[in-house]
């Protein structure tokens, strides 16, 4: 039997969500992936936030010697350029954009919806959020990287976009290099944009999840 394609966490106590917040998986994994990280946030007692945790598609992904598994876009090298299958990683932007849409024509401010992802996830959600149409409340980049820094094509809605990004100092799979770069080059696009480290490997920490709970915090408060 096939899962929905996207995994939907509802407020609360039955409240109407005011605000939505996109979480894209990583390599291999699926929505469910980052489903115990919502409880985990502590996000405030009266915050209505739905949580959308998409699955990616599975594709043959050509690093890992051609293997179908749950991936956003093919990665033909894993080298320090990360050269992917960028028409394939537009496909996924612009399916999470369609998805936001549909939160904006339930009544969901654009401005109260964020998009975060991990690792591949984070790819995606760089070129979804910067080039989205409608302001954004957030991106929050995820022990990931900028892969289409050099292709982009901006959304003046988004040109102030509040950007975070989080990598681990012990990562062996995308190396902070990468993270820092796509900090480097928000900074330089003019985003306010935060860079924090912390010291683990390519995963989440229980000093992140505290950190992106309170940085959630401030992007939905009223």
């Amino acid at each position: 039997m096939s899962q929905p394609d996207e995994l939907i966490i509802e407020p609360q106590g039955g409240k109407p969500a005011d605000a939505c917040v996109f979480i894209l998986h990583g390599l291999g994994a699926d929505g469910s992936d980052f489903e115990p990280l919502v409880p985990a946030l502590a996000l405030p007692r009266d915050a209505s936030v739905r949580f959308i945790l998409p699955h990616a598609p599975r594709l043959p992904v050509t690093v890992n010697g051609g293997m179908v598994m749950p991936a956003w876009y093919d990665i033909h090298e894993m080298n320090l350029d990360r050269r992917v299958d960028e028409p394939q990683l537009r496909d996924s932007a612009a399916r999470i954009q369609a998805l936001v849409r549909e939160q904006m024509s339930h009544g969901i401010d654009s401005r109260r919806i964020i998009l975060a992802g991990f690792s591949q996830g984070g790819a995606v959600a760089y070129e979804a959020a910067l080039t989205f149409d409608a302001p954004l409340g957030g991106l929050l980049a995820l022990s990931t990287y900028f892969a289409t820094a050099d292709s982009i094509r901006l959304a003046e809605a988004n040109r102030e976009l509040p950007v975070e990004v989080h990598h681990g100092t012990f990562d062996p799979v995308v190396p902070e290099a990468l993270g820092k770069a796509g900090f480097e080059r928000v900074k330089a696009l003019g985003h306010p944009v935060t860079y924090r480290t912390y010291p683990m490997a390519h995963a989440i920490c229980p000093q992140q999840v505290a950190d992106i709970g309170a940085w959630l915090s401030e992007r939905l408060a009223r």
